[in-house]
């Protein structure tokens, strides 16, 4: 069955969803904590917080909401945007994150990037795959680099690298489905890998179709502040 995790976008403090990554088409829905604190009532383990601002201005900058979350909830958090540091990453453990997902830096520096998968391990550390036009995007997605989606994986698989969250910029925030071909692509070159699929799920449906590919997690988020899927009936789903 695969693996759900919601998501939690923070922009000063507040519940956002971007479109597409537009900074201009984003969304407010209200406090990151009270929306954690649901998700765990429903019976949710997992969540995925990312730091919005932290992503635009390259460092961390919402510490205090995931420190609230991790304070106030039993749930196991991964957390990104802005780690761009030694500092910052310490700051992300030491405000309870369970794990950190590192996109920027396995681009731009990727000795930085090997010394932190060394030195938290491979359990600790998700690589952030952003993908536009086949492309590694980095920076909150303001940069496209050279890098292809396929063996920018390979280098990092091959240094031990076991889970990767891997969003299709395009779909994102669109509700208009996930690039599940894209997932597959990735699956069959890494059968291995713990792939987290984010980017375009609307419906119940597009996470049945991703389990059903083989596609071992997905994230997701707009598609449950905008009615379009009930955690409720997706967490009775799963525990059927």
């Amino acid at each position: 069955m695969i693996e759900l995790i919601p998501a939690i976008d923070i922009i000063e403090g507040r519940c956002v969803r971007l479109t597409k990554g537009d900074y201009e088409q984003k969304t407010i829905y209200g406090e990151p904590l009270e929306m954690a604190r649901e998700m765990e009532r429903i019976g949710f383990k997992r969540l995925h917080v990312v730091d919005l601002d932290g992503a635009k201005s390259k460092h961390v900058v919402n510490s205090h909401v995931l420190k609230a979350i991790t304070a106030e909830t039993a749930l196991t958090v991964d957390f990104g945007g802005g780690i761009k540091t030694d500092e910052d990453i310490q700051m992300a453990f030491d405000c309870g994150a369970a794990m950190v997902t590192i996109g920027s830096v396995a681009v731009t520096q990727p000795a930085l990037f090997q010394r932190w998968l060394e030195q938290y391990g491979p359990e600790r550390i998700i690589l952030g795959a952003d993908v536009r036009n086949g492309r590694i995007s980095i920076n909150g997605w303001k940069e496209d680099s050279g890098e292809a989606l396929l063996p920018f994986l390979k280098r990092y698989v091959d240094m031990g690298v076991s889970n990767v969250l891997c969003t299709e910029i395009s779909k994102d925030g669109t509700l208009a489905g996930p690039a599940i071909e894209l997932y597959r692509q990735v699956m069959k070159a890494y059968p291995g890998l713990h792939l987290i699929a984010s980017g375009g799920v609307g419906t119940m449906d597009d996470i049945q179709q991703l389990d059903e590919a083989g596609i071992p997690a997905v994230v997701f988020g707009k598609a449950i502040y905008e009615g379009k899927i009930n955690l409720q009936e997706l967490w009775d789903w799963q525990n059927a």
